[in-house]
């Protein structure tokens, strides 16, 4: 199985170097020269890491394939892998989106939709569930809230704040103050 670590984003400069969004909690380790990732679109690599390096916040990586902007613009929006075999078996800190991809979701004992995504923000990750009415619910993916995930039986259980479902249910009326009939 494949995990997705990064994504790449624009070009920077003239030398072929891309921006990427870093999907991993450890940067440091994944992204050393010689490294290879497999790449989606598969036309696309597999691309093996010549540079990484840190602009302020962006990482910038490099690769042997790519010498041009021109080549770096073919790549932007491509995702990169890294074989799940690399993984460290000792790492009980978090999850990942492969595992968590396709879990009930349930409020108590009553399914409320299934993890459709796990989108890593700068913040906090947000879990994806899309409701059996196929409303997509965002959902902060902290303790509070997602206080218990159950990958062998299947499920995470939420505790979520009274209208977290609602706030993006089109079914929801609109107050009166918003429609200025205060």
């Amino acid at each position: 199985m494949q995990l997705q670590v990064a994504r790449i984003g624009k070009p920077h400069g003239i030398r072929g170097e891309v921006t990427v969004q870093v999907l991993t909690d450890a940067p440091e380790e994944r992204f050393v020269p010689g490294t290879e990732f497999v790449v989606e679109p598969a036309s696309h690599g597999p691309l093996t890491v010549s540079s990484a390096r840190w602009n302020k916040d962006i990482l910038l990586l490099g690769f042997d394939q790519i010498a041009t902007r021109t080549e770096a613009e073919t790549l932007r929006g491509a995702k990169l892998f890294i074989e799940t075999e690399e993984l460290d078996e000792d790492d009980d800190e978090g999850w990942y989106e492969h595992e968590l991809v396709g879990l009930e979701a349930r409020v108590g004992s009553r399914v409320v939709g299934k993890v459709a995504a796990l989108n890593t923000m700068p913040v906090q990750d947000l879990l994806v569930v899309t409701t059996p009415d196929g409303d997509e619910i965002l959902i902060p993916f902290v303790e509070q809230i997602v206080p218990e995930v159950n990958v062998d039986e299947g499920y995470i259980l939420l505790t979520p704040p009274d209208g977290l479902f609602e706030l993006n249910s089109e079914d929801v009326p609109a107050s009166p103050e918003a429609e200025g009939k205060a």
